[in-house]
């Protein structure tokens, strides 16, 4: 992403975007969903995305789902034969792989209860130089996410280490939130405004940033025209078209 498009781009809020992805037939159009701010968000924050993709781990306190079962094997099994290739080395924290510049997205599975960013690796991250932290999944020791100097935002809070149930299994690999896929290098855009994160696949940037004049556009005619006193449906013949 040149300065250029990233110049261009911070004049548009997350809803354009995702209008234009939706337009491009893009999955989700690039929502993360139901991620929201933890620490305080003050400005727009748009960054490559760096990702980190969390796996099960079953411990004592958390013993995995029909665990000892031939069904539960198979099926962990089969989840983990669907994973990318771990590449995260043994007995190094997945903060210390931070990239400098990137937004960190963190998946983590579903339905687990530890929190897999606390504020050590927060704390990591941001020294590192990343520019915010978004996780499909918990967190914790939110004073200290609140200090920080880079936006935090989460699908949900813990107050569970991510030992109990979690494990960072690789780095910079495509992952999936909900409907939208993140890979490294997409544009992720932080909008503290629309309180709502999207994702720009990097192949079609050119493509939105081209898009997004003509669709703003249109909507500003819309809406002049409705306060005008013109009706919805009339506005949107006039200036969206079919």
């Amino acid at each position: 992403m040149s300065t250029a498009q990233l110049t261009t781009l911070s004049t548009y809020a997350a809803p354009d975007i995702a209008d234009a992805l939706l337009k491009l037939d893009v999955p989700g159009a690039g929502f993360l969903a139901d991620i929201s701010p933890i620490s305080p968000t003050t400005s727009k924050i748009i960054a490559p995305a760096s990702t980190v993709l969390f796996v099960s781990h079953s411990t004592t306190s958390f013993p995995a789902p029909s665990e000892g079962a031939l069904g539960g094997a198979l099926g962990l099994i089969s989840t983990t034969l669907a994973q990318p290739l771990p590449n995260v080395p043994a007995g190094v924290p997945y903060a210390d792989l931070a990239r400098e510049g990137k937004i960190m997205v963190i998946s983590q599975p579903r339905g687990q209860k530890v929190a897999v960013v606390g504020g050590i690796m927060a704390e990591r991250m941001v020294r590192l130089g990343a520019r915010g932290v978004v996780v499909d999944g918990r967190v914790r020791d939110l004073e200290v996410m609140r200090g920080l100097s880079v936006p935090v935002w989460s699908k949900g809070t813990s107050i569970v280490g991510s030992g109990g149930e979690a494990k960072a299994w690789a780095t910079d690999v495509p992952i999936q939130i909900d409907n939208t896929e993140v890979c490294p290098g997409d544009i992720v855009m932080i909008d503290p405004v629309e309180r709502g994160a999207v994702c720009i696949p990097l192949k079609l940037l050119d493509k939105v940033l081209e898009l997004l004049p003509k669709l703003v556009g249109a909507d500003e005619k819309v809406i002049k025209d409705v306060e005008g006193g013109m009706t919805v449906q009339e506005a949107f013949k006039l200036h969206r078209g079919k």
